[in-house]
C-alpha cells in the first residue's frame, strides 16, 4: 500500500539558512504548485510488487523528491540514505512520513521505477512555468550534441572474453549447487583466462598476440561446452523452481552474447576483418552501449545525446539517440520536437557546425524560423542564414553558451557517466538529471 503524498507535513520542518537550504525551499515550493506530478509518479510505482494491504511504502511525493535530491547533489544511494537521516533540510524537502528513514535498497528500488516519459512530462511542466513567468519563451534556441558514457570498462576483445569466462564459471558453480544428486563436471578456467587477457594487453606484435588469443578462445569454448552440458542436465533433473528458471534465463541471455564475442574476435584477429560497429557488442552487461566517435577526439562508449537549450539556460529538450547518427540528420527532428513543446517555431536557432547543410537551412526557413546560424558556415552564405553579419555573430556567441550548460550537466548532475543499468534506466537517468538541473535553475532565476 502506497500513498500519493505525506498526510501531514510537520510544522517543525525547517530549511537551513544556507544557500543550498534556500534553494531547496524554493524548489519545494515549485513542486507544490504541480500536484499532478504525483499522479504520474504513482502510476510508475504501482506497476508491480504493490498491494492494497500490508506495510506502507514511501509516498509517491517522497520518492520523487528523493530522486531529485539524489541528482541535485550527485549522491549515491548509500549517501542519500545517510543525508535523509542526518540533514534537516533534506528531511524537510523529502517529506518523509513519521520520521521514516529509508535504506539504500528501498531508495534504489523505488527511484529506479520512475520512467523516462514521466521525467519528460515533469520537465514540460517546468517549461510551461518558465514560459508563463517569462523566464524562457522558447523563441531563441541553441542545439548541440554530447555523449553520456555507460558504466563499463574500455572494451577489448580480450577483456570481453575474460568477462565471458568469469560469467560462465559463476553460472556453472550455481548449477552445481542446484544439481542435487546429478554431477556437473567442469574445469574453472578463470585464472588461465585472466592471465591470457592480461598478457595480450602488454604483448607487442600481431603474431604473438594471435597465439594468446587462440588459447583464450580455446578456454572460452571449453567453458561454453561445460555450460551447454550443465544446461541439458538441469533441464532433465532440476525440476521447476524459481531459482532454476532464473538460472536458465541468465544462461539464455549470456550464451548468444559470448558466442558473438568469440565470432567478432576470430573475424578481427585471425581473418583480418574490420568488423562493423553494428555487428559488435561492447559489453556483456550493458549490451545497449554504442561506440561514439566525434571528430578526431577520443572514442566514447555510451549513447549520443542531442540537446536544445534556451536563452535562460534551461534544457528544453534532450533525445537519447540510437547508434551514432550524423548531426545533420538530427537538426530537423529536434526543431519538430521544439514546435510540439511550444506550439510554434522559434524565431532564431543557433547550432553547431555539424548540423549545417543547405537542406537543413531551407527546411528550417520553411518552418518559419527567421535566423538560422551554424557555428561553421560549411559553404553557406551568411545572408542566406541570417539578416546581417551582426546577427550571425550574436547567434554564434549565443550558441557557445550551451557548452557551459552541457559542462554543468556533466560535472554537477552526473551526465558524464550513467551508473544505472539497462537502456530504460539510462534514459530515466538522463531525464532525471535534466529535471534536477532545470528545477534548481528555475529556483535561482525565479524563486517561487
Amino acid at each position: 500500500m502506497r500513498k500519493k503524498c505525506t498526510d501531514q507535513v510537520s510544522i517543525f520542518d525547517l530549511f537551513s539558512n544556507h544557500e543550498i537550504g534556500k534553494e531547496l525551499k524554493a524548489m519545494s515550493k515549485r513542486l507544490d504548485q504541480h500536484r499532478e506530478m504525483l499522479d504520474w509518479v504513482a502510476m510508475d510505482l504501482h506497476l508491480k510488487d504493490v498491494y492494497d494491504t500490508g506495510r506502507q511504502g514511501l509516498p509517491s511525493e517522497s520518492v520523487l523528491r528523493c530522486a531529485l535530491l539524489k541528482q541535485y547533489r550527485q549522491l549515491s544511494y548509500q549517501e542519500l540514505a545517510f543525508y535523509l537521516s542526518d540533514s534537516a533540510s533534506f528531511q524537510a524537502f523529502a517529506r518523509l512520513p513519521g520520521h521514516l528513514f529509508p535504506k539504500k535498497s528501498v531508495l534504489q528500488k523505488t527511484i529506479s521505477r520512475i520512467q523516462a516519459e514521466t521525467w519528460e512530462r515533469i520537465n514540460h511542466c517546468l517549461l510551461v512555468d518558465a514560459k508563463h513567468e517569462r523566464v524562457e519563451l522558447g523563441k531563441k534556441v541553441r542545439i548541440d550534441s554530447t555523449v553520456t558514457e555507460t558504466d563499463i570498462h574500455a572494451p577489448t576483445d580480450s577483456s570481453l572474453l575474460w568477462d565471458g569466462v568469469r560469467v560462465m564459471v559463476r553460472l556453472l558453480e550455481a548449477a552445481q549447487s542446484m544439481s542435487g544428486t546429478a554431477e556437473i563436471e567442469f574445469c574453472n578456467h578463470r585464472r588461465r583466462a585472466k592471465k591470457r587477457a592480461r598478457a595480450i594487453i602488454y604483448t607487442r606484435g600481431k603474431d604473438k598476440k594471435a597465439v594468446l588469443y587462440r588459447d583464450l578462445i580455446k578456454v572460452t569454448m571449453k567453458s561454453l561446452g561445460y555450460l551447454e552440458k550443465a544446461k541439458m542436465i538441469l533441464s532433465v533433473t532440476g525440476g521447476a523452481t524459481l531459482q532454476l528458471e532464473a538460472w536458465h534465463a541468465e544462461v539464455a541471455h549470456y550464451l548468444p552474447l559470448i558466442k558473438q564475442v568469440v565470432d567478432q574476435t576470430q573475424r578481427r584477429v585471425f581473418q583480418g576483418e574490420s568488423v562493423p560497429a553494428g555487428e559488435k557488442i561492447f559489453s556483456l552487461f550493458e549490451t545497449h552501449t554504442d561506440i561514439i566517435i566525434k571528430g578526431n577526439r577520443d572514442i566514447q562508449y555510451g549513447h549520443k545525446l542531442n540537446l536544445s537549450s534556451g536563452k535562460s539556460g534551461l534544457i528544453l529538450d534532450v533525445v537519447v539517440e540510437e547508434g551514432n547518427p550524423a548531426d545533420t540528420e538530427r537538426l530537423l527532428p529536434m526543431l519538430k520536437r521544439h514546435i510540439n513543446i511550444y506550439g510554434c517555431a522559434p524565431k532564431q536557432v543557433a547550432a553547431d557546425g555539424g548540423y549545417a547543410s543547405r537542406d537543413n537551412l531551407d527546411k528550417a526557413k520553411v518552418y518559419g524560423i527567421e535566423d538560422v546560424a551554424f557555428h561553421k558556415k560549411r559553404g553557406l552564405r551568411i545572408e542566406d542564414m541570417v539578416k546581417s553579419t551582426w546577427v550571425y555573430r550574436q547567434l554564434r556567441n549565443f550558441r557557445a553558451g550551451i557548452e557551459a550548460g552541457i559542462s554543468c550537466l556533466k560535472r554537477a548532475y552526473g551526465l558524464s557517466r550513467c551508473t544505472w543499468k539497462g537502456l530504460v534506466h539510462f534514459r530515466s537517468f538522463v531525464w532525471s538529471s535534466v529535471v534536477a538541473h532545470n528545477l534548481a535553475l528555475l529556483a535561482r532565476l525565479k524563486p517561487a
